[in-house]
């Protein structure tokens, strides 16, 4: 039998470490940014990205990758960013990126915009159930055909939190990383200490329910650079960062599974009479203790524009007027239409 040459040894050396991975891409990782319209997705992207220009709009759903290098001679990481535009508009396209081949390697980042906790729930409650309901569907198709990899990611999304914390039966984490970012605590800061509270205390409960991490960011230099270690380790398997803040005075960081029910303490009802409000389980109660003091808006105000085109931000004065004019043609086209038909009918 012949020694094998060179390259045979080192082709057998690749497959056998891509057998290892049962599958999955190494050294390619999925974040998926979503959250509030106009939230600051974009802006935390290119910053991960060392991109400097401005952030444009974000229509539906976009794309875009980073690399980094591992060392000499060594292919480079690759990160594939993918950012959902519109609010909560175009819940439908959380189905296009994440599917059983990238379960295994994705992330979800939801960014919310602190400076308007009336449109804050809403935007969260939304954006967090349309996502966990198609992960829960994947996770179940990828049992079927590989039930070892779904029994692995659901193991290790509990190795999160220690196994003796007292949360670990109480809570229903995501199956796949998920970090919620809260947006322009500068503006935040100078809200009333009540409302801060409410709104501090509510987002770590969220956040610890659904095994997540929690962190608030502004224009401010440090707490970007923060934001960023944040998502590289999401991107690229960079160290974990074992840092906690819980004061409501100071910008929240809380990393998954360092939270708990006990230091969060119950929603923070006026009168404490907080049995009153009747609800079926502790978020719906978290939910109406929020929602009594920041009501969201009517559906008519708070649900996003579905039509982009006529979307305030992508206006373009040529462009719309022969809009307007289109659409009229297609009104008077409609009405001699119909008349025409109601003509044919009379006559027969």
């Amino acid at each position: 039998m012949a020694s094998e040459t060179l390259w045979e040894i080192a082709r057998a050396e690749v497959e056998k470490s891509g057998s290892e991975g049962d599958g999955a891409e190494i050294g390619e990782k999925s974040i998926f940014f979503i959250g509030s319209k106009n939230g600051g997705k974009t802006t935390i992207i290119l910053r991960c990205l060392d991109r400097e220009e401005p952030p444009k709009p974000t229509l539906a759903l976009e794309y875009t990758y980073g690399r980094r290098a591992k060392g000499h001679n060594i292919p480079k990481d690759i990160a594939h960013f993918w950012e959902l535009g519109g609010g909560t508009s175009l819940l439908d396209l959380i189905s296009i990126p994440i599917t059983s081949d990238t379960l295994r390697t994705f992330s979800i980042v939801l960014v919310l915009d602190l400076s308007k906790p009336n449109d804050l729930w809403p935007t969260m409650e939304n954006l967090l159930q349309a996502t966990k309901s198609h992960v829960d569907k994947v996770i179940m198709k990828l049992g079927k055909t590989n039930s070892k990899a779904a029994s692995e990611m659901r193991q290790k999304i509990r190795s999160n939190m220690q196994k003796d914390h007292p949360d670990r039966e109480l809570i229903d984490p995501f199956l796949i990383p998920l970090v919620i970012i809260g947006t322009k605590y500068d503006i935040f800061q100078d809200f009333d200490s009540e409302k801060r509270k409410v709104i501090c205390k509510t987002l770590r409960f969220v956040a610890h329910y659904y095994g997540a991490s929690l962190m608030f960011t502004s224009k401010s230099e440090a707490l970007l650079l923060k934001i960023r270690g944040v998502i590289n380790q999401l991107a690229f398997g960079i160290d974990k960062s074992k840092s906690i803040c819980v004061d409501q005075n100071k910008p929240l960081f809380i990393t998954a599974g360092l939270d708990s029910l006990s230091h969060i303490g119950s929603p923070p009802v006026p009168g404490n009479d907080i049995r009153k409000l009747h609800a079926n389980s502790p978020m719906e109660l978290w939910k109406k203790v929020y929602e009594k003091l920041f009501p969201p808006k009517s559906i008519n105000t708070l649900k996003d524009i579905k039509d982009p085109a006529r979307d305030p931000q992508y206006a373009e004065s040529e462009v719309d007027e022969m809009r307007i004019q289109k659409d009229q043609e297609l009104e008077q086209y409609k009405r001699s239409s119909s008349m025409s038909w109601k003509q044919i009918e009379l006559d027969s």
